[in-house]
């Protein structure tokens, strides 16, 4: 017995014409005769087609209609790029179609991700993409509905298929605060949300000396950095930082009821070190090894939290967009309207684990060697702070907080963008290929995204300084106290200039790398033992 097959048709030369020539006519918005860039992007805008709001991924097509590299599209170029993608095409379908029925079901474009592909994708992701393409919405992919889809996607690392499962997943979120968290994996479920929060966890607390180190030195007005100054200069401004220092210390024991000389410090001559040294020395010396964990507990606490409520908060305002511009599904929004929602989100994310920010800040700045320490200093500390403010005292600086999460997401953004645009650009000419077949090694994807998070987070880091001292105010390690955010800019400026915005910036861009490569060790790791991926 025979089984019936169904292959896509061969069009006959004057159809195929007919439909380059419709598709030429809605790329070429000024109805000139050529495409130019611009066209290219506005038709792209139009026909709301998934890529039209990444430039380097519009230029990718666009270059590779543009065979002779004159700038524009004409008829020519287009039939020559379309004939051949027409056959790639053709091909993928058929590969992919197993039943050769000429519908592609869910299990043939599974099958297709893992086996041949080699990708890892979640029953979510592949239910996404597939509704994309299914526009008829019948359960299966027919061979127009896969043709339409992929025409206008660019080809990278051969495949079409492969690109549209990428092209919108961000894997890494590198916070302003050098803090790591697994974009995606948090949507995904609850056994990825466990693996990527677990993950976090391993990570910060691998790398809380780092943070510990960033807080102390953000507390400390009186350490100067030996690089930016001379040991004279320090030596100069030394006695004054210290006096200050200490008669703020004095003022806060008054206002607070305390026996002042329990507070007073023995003279001594100070021996000048880099501040970074200097932090962990005294931490040392005064806690040990536990010193440097102090407020990590708190940290990590709230890792689960804060990513519910962050993407949470980013699907819900997503759903909000779609419905306010009319549109069937939240996968239609642009990149404005996505990056909008994320910063939404992180705007949520942070207002609700703000209060548990700056206990542990405070925790961080109270006197190294006090006899309570532990969850006795938690409540302490809690219960002081809810006395002398109530609960606005726990969002002091919350202002500053928020307003950072924008420019940091931009530039954040702008750099890795840029950055991989042009190394993508430069592997191209080097190897004689097209943009759109170089594919750039995981490592310096990964590298590039920690560096252009470090970029954001140094830019942004005078605003993050700023909160936190906002939120230390009042404390043993601090105890200057603020009006406000600008009443505590012109303080800082005033006693340490400009290099005092930037205090613990090296500690805190320090812990970028280890904490990429653990938490992607750890959740590689965890996804495994969870059984949530498949090997092939």
């Amino acid at each position: 017995m025979s089984i019936a097959t169904s292959e896509p048709a061969l069009e006959m030369p004057s159809e195929q014409n007919a439909k380059y020539k419709q598709l030429f006519d809605k790329l070429d918005v000024s109805k000139s005769g050529k495409i130019s860039f611009e066209d290219f992007e506005k038709a792209l805008a139009r026909l709301n087609h998934p890529i039209h709001d990444d430039p380097a991924m519009v230029k990718t097509v666009f270059q590779a209609f543009d065979c002779n590299n004159d700038k524009v599209i004409d008829f020519s170029d287009l039939e020559n790029y379309l004939q051949t993608t027409d056959e790639q095409i053709r091909a993928g379908f058929m590969k992919i179609d197993r039943d050769q029925d000429g519908k592609l079901n869910r299990d043939d474009f599974t099958n297709y991700l893992r086996n041949t592909l080699a990708l890892e994708p979640t029953p979510e992701e592949v239910n996404f993409v597939f509704e994309q393409i299914d526009t008829a919405n019948q359960g299966y992919i027919t061979y127009d509905e896969f043709r339409d889809f992929l025409l206008l996607m660019p080809r990278l690392d051969g495949s079409r298929v492969k690109t549209a499962f990428t092209f919108m997943a961000e894997e890494l979120d590198l916070s302003s605060d050098g803090e790591v968290t697994l974009i995606n994996h948090f949507l995904n479920g609850f056994g990825y949300f466990l693996a990527g929060g677990l993950a976090g966890v391993v990570s910060r607390t691998a790398t809380a000396p780092f943070d510990r180190i960033k807080v102390f030195l953000i507390a400390r007005t009186d350490l100067s950095s030996t690089v930016l100054h001379s040991k004279s200069e320090i030596e100069n401004t030394a006695a004054k930082s210290t006096s200050m220092l200490k008669e703020a210390r004095k003022r806060l024991s008054q206002s607070q009821g305390l026996n002042i000389s329990s507070v007073q410090e023995h003279p001594h001559k100070k021996t000048i070190r880099s501040p970074m040294i200097q932090a962990a020395r005294t931490i040392w010396k005064q806690s040990g090894f536990r010193g440097f964990y102090v407020g990590n507990g708190l940290n990590v606490f709230k890792v689960f939290p804060e990513s519910a409520m962050k993407f949470g908060s980013f699907e819900a305002t997503k759903r909000v967009f779609a419905r306010a511009l009319g549109l069937e599904d939240t996968s239609q929004l642009s990149k404005f309207y996505t990056y909008l929602a994320g910063g939404i989100g992180g705007v949520c994310g942070q207002f609700t684990v703000y209060p548990i920010d700056t206990l542990k800040f405070r925790i961080q700045c109270s006197k190294l060697d006090s006899r309570i320490s532990g969850h006795k200093l938690l409540i302490k500390t809690a219960s002081d702070m809810y006395k002398e403010g109530g609960i606005r005292i726990f969002y002091r600086g919350i202002l500053a907080g928020v307003s950072g999460i924008f420019p940091y997401a931009a530039l954040d953004l702008g750099t890795f963008t840029t950055t991989k645009r042009w190394l993508i650009a430069r592997q191209a000419r080097k190897e004689g290929i097209s943009a759109e077949e170089v594919k750039l090694p995981n490592y310096m994807v990964l590298s590039l995204g920690a560096a252009s998070g470090s970029f954001g987070a140094t830019v942004v880091y005078p605003i993050n300084l700023l909160r936190t001292r906002l939120q230390a105010q009042g404390t043993y390690a601090h105890p200057y106290t603020y009006d406000g955010f600008f009443d505590v800019l012109r303080k800082t400026l005033a006693r340490e200039g400009v290099p005092g915005l930037y205090k613990g910036l090296v500690p805190n861009l320090a812990k970028v790398a280890p904490a990429v490569s653990i938490s992607y060790f750890m959740y590689e790791n965890l996804t495994k033992l969870f059984g949530l991926k498949t090997t092939n």
